[in-house]
């Protein structure tokens, strides 16, 4: 560590006098991915069920 931050390296972790800890549970559920677009799963499935069946038909014609 350089001389920049030596002043404070050591002080130990602020902890708020006005707002409690949040619980694990709680702040896991705060990050944790959601569905942002509603449907988009479901359309790229069908997609993908249209092009491999539309590929599988291609193969049969040849």
């Amino acid at each position: 560590m350089t001389d920049k931050y030596g002043d404070i390296i050591n002080l130990p972790h602020h902890v708020s006098k006005r707002h409690p800890r949040m619980s694990l549970y709680n702040r896991a559920a705060q990050f944790a991915p959601f569905a942002a677009l509603t449907g988009y799963e479901e359309a790229i499935a069908k997609v993908i069920r249209d092009t491999t069946a539309k590929k599988e038909d291609n193969e049969m014609d040849i």
